[in-house]
């Protein structure tokens, strides 16, 4: 297993490296090619750690590296989205000639794949603050690639935010490095597992502040209000591949961090305590995305508010603590990496075919775009929650085990609010799908009707796969990783 977990931290590595170095202009043509590779390799070793994630518990492999049920989960969903998306940003920058912006793009890419590979895997806490940090400055660095004014407002804008984030993270860790020292030595080197084990011994104060400060901390990068206000803008000016990795796998990413904090604070204080603040952050975050979905003129704008949403469910889901709220919460994380995989790439269809991310400018989608259309209508009714994605099967759980803690108003708000923000999303999609084009001249009605690229539609085809796979029928062995995984979160 150590030989996987080494192949997929050097591969995403080599492939960046690669594009970097490539000399002239066969990095045109061979630096896609890689990422696709580097991209189709990491997700299938991925793959073979599902038989043994499933069934075994915890490896520690070679003192920095670690993984478990709950890391494969994240592992799959990233791995998935890094494979997917480097398919469609073929599509994307096909017309794109310029030497140094694609090896910009196509090395930064796998590099920011890389840093969402390896925080799962990394054994302590600290690792895991600096895997992220990583995350950080790439994403930026790719959110601005563009060199527009409002990437440039943007990438700083993340850029200011997240690092204040993280540093409340840093403080938190340093919080949870003082609380095991107190019980496992000056030189305990803040690995996740012995301070879940210890956790009845360590003292509360300072648990239950690294905690606080963790939510706030990683919640910057994950999206909870209130500290989410990077995130629209950055997934508004950030090119479509980019925003597809920010939301649906950076987010989830940040929330693994929180997970094994709220671990440690479980273990320590009781699930009490973390759960109400889970509860909190949850709440706020799903009520005002649900609000802010109406009236977005910016097409990703609007998909940012629904990752904003969803991460708010995640939160509410942990906080009810039941066994199928948390199985529902890590079966969310790969639905929602789908579904939103699938709704940034469809929007960036939009954009590309009618030249603007202003929804109003975008009519008779279905018509116009005979693939990606239908193709985003069912991404958005992927997100709303609709039967049969995946998404439906894990809000079902997550609110099914809210009513079994007897958090009945709390699971009451989740559903409301979701279906609020269906509304908003439906709003939008009809503007874009099936609202008729005028017939004056320039306008859409008067455009070709057809697809910018076959590159653009394939990995959406493949992530609506998953989606339907999730929701009808989860492999076997997927079933037992979630159910694995959430016996581990929900472990006293």
């Amino acid at each position: 297993m150590l030989a996987v977990l080494l192949a997929l931290l050097i591969v995403p590595l080599a492939a960046a490296v690669a594009c970097l170095v490539l000399p002239g202009r066969a990095a045109l043509r061979a630096a896609p090619a890689l990422t696709v590779g580097a991209g189709i390799v990491s997700f299938a070793l991925v793959l073979t750690l599902l038989p043994d994630a499933a069934h075994r518990n915890i490896s520690d492999l070679s003192g920095y590296l670690t993984v478990d049920a709950v890391s494969v989960v994240f592992l799959l969903a990233t791995g998935f989205l890094y494979a997917a998306v480097a398919v469609y940003a073929v599509g994307y920058f096909g017309s794109h000639r310029d030497l140094a912006h694609a090896r910009r793009f196509y090395a930064g890419f796998n590099v920011f794949a890389w840093a969402m590979l390896a925080a799962p895997l990394m054994s302590s806490l600290a690792l895991l603050w600096i895997a992220i940090e990583v995350t950080t400055i790439v994403s930026a660095l790719l959110v601005a690639i563009e060199d527009t004014d409002g990437a440039a407002e943007a990438a700083w804008k993340y850029v200011l935010i997240a690092s204040a984030g993280l540093s409340l993270a840093l403080l938190a860790t340093v919080f949870v490095y003082y609380a095991g020292a107190q019980v496992l030595g000056e030189h305990y080197n803040l690995a996740i597992q012995p301070l879940i084990q210890a956790g009845s011994r360590l003292p509360q104060t300072p648990v239950r502040l690294a905690f606080l400060l963790a939510v706030v901390g990683y919640g910057t990068k994950m999206g909870l209000v209130p500290v989410h206000t990077w995130l629209p803008d950055a997934h508004s000016e950030a090119p479509t591949p980019v925003s597809a990795l920010l939301s649906g796998s950076l987010l989830a990413v940040s929330f693994y961090a929180i997970l094994r904090f709220y671990q440690v604070a479980a273990a320590a204080l009781g699930s009490g305590f973390p759960r109400d603040a889970l509860l909190a952050f949850g709440v706020a975050s799903l009520l005002l995305a649900s609000l802010y979905v109406f009236g977005q003129r910016d097409v990703k704008r609007l998909l940012a508010y629904s990752s904003v949403e969803h991460m708010g469910i995640l939160a509410i889901g942990v906080s009810f603590g039941a066994p199928a709220a948390l199985a529902g919460v890590l079966l969310h994380v790969m639905a929602h990496a789908a579904a939103k995989a699938n709704a940034f790439m469809g929007a960036g269809v939009f954009t590309v075919k009618y030249g603007t991310k202003e929804v109003a400018a975008m009519r008779d989608g279905l018509r116009l775009l005979p693939w990606s259309g239908p193709l985003f209508l069912l991404a958005v009714f992927a997100l709303s929650a609709l039967p049969p994605s995946g998404i439906f099967r894990s809000e079902f759980q997550i609110v099914a085990g809210g009513l079994s803690s007897g958090g009945y108003a709390a699971a009451a708000v989740l559903v409301v609010l979701v279906t609020l923000a269906f509304f908003g999303l439906a709003t939008s999609a009809t503007t874009m799908l099936l609202t008729p084009a005028p017939d004056a001249p320039g306008t859409p009605r008067a455009r070709h009707r057809g697809e910018p690229s076959a590159w653009m539609v394939v990995p959406v085809l493949a992530g609506l796969a998953v989606l339907f796979l999730l929701g009808i029928h989860p492999p076997g062995e997927l079933t037992g990783l979630i159910a694995h995984a959430a016996a581990e979160l929900g472990a006293r």
